[in-house]
């Protein structure tokens, strides 16, 4: 192996070793992205990041966390307004008979004018190589 190629190799495999030897850091939850407080017989949590909010209640020793009626409510929202979005776009492939492939007439003539551009390209490089003198290349001064 030569040295160039051992030092790419290196510089591939060093940082591909770093970075699959550290995923359980890059799994760790952020412990201060999320802030608890009591109220009641619940909890709510807030997550600092995003603000969203969450009721959570305690049940057999495990926190079981819900969306906060707000959020349920915009959630629920979404839902409905993407359920609008995914019915138009099944009514709009519907209509086009669930294709939009070009026809037999389109295929026949993007082909005639690709044919055309190469044909005319193949052209222009052969006229190019027809063109070229015959000339001796001059010998390079010695630079030593």
């Amino acid at each position: 192996m030569t040295k160039e190629l051992k030092i790419g190799l290196v510089a591939m495999l060093l940082p591909a070793a770093f970075l699959l030897s550290t995923p359980a850091l890059s799994a760790e939850p952020d412990a201060t992205r999320f802030q608890l407080e009591r109220s009641g017989d619940h909890f709510i949590r807030l997550d600092k990041q995003t603000g969203a909010m969450s009721i959570c209640q305690d049940q057999s020793g495990n926190l079981v966390c819900r969306m906060a009626a707000d959020e349920r409510t915009a959630y629920d929202d979404e839902l409905d307004r993407l359920s609008d979005r995914v019915t138009k776009l099944e009514k709009t492939v519907a209509a086009n008979k669930g294709s939009s492939l070009p026809d037999d007439a389109e295929i026949d003539r993007t082909l005639g004018i690709m044919q055309k551009f190469m044909r005319g390209f193949m052209g222009m490089a052969k006229e190019f190589q027809n063109e070229q003198p015959d000339v001796k290349p001059q010998p390079q001064p010695q630079k030593t």
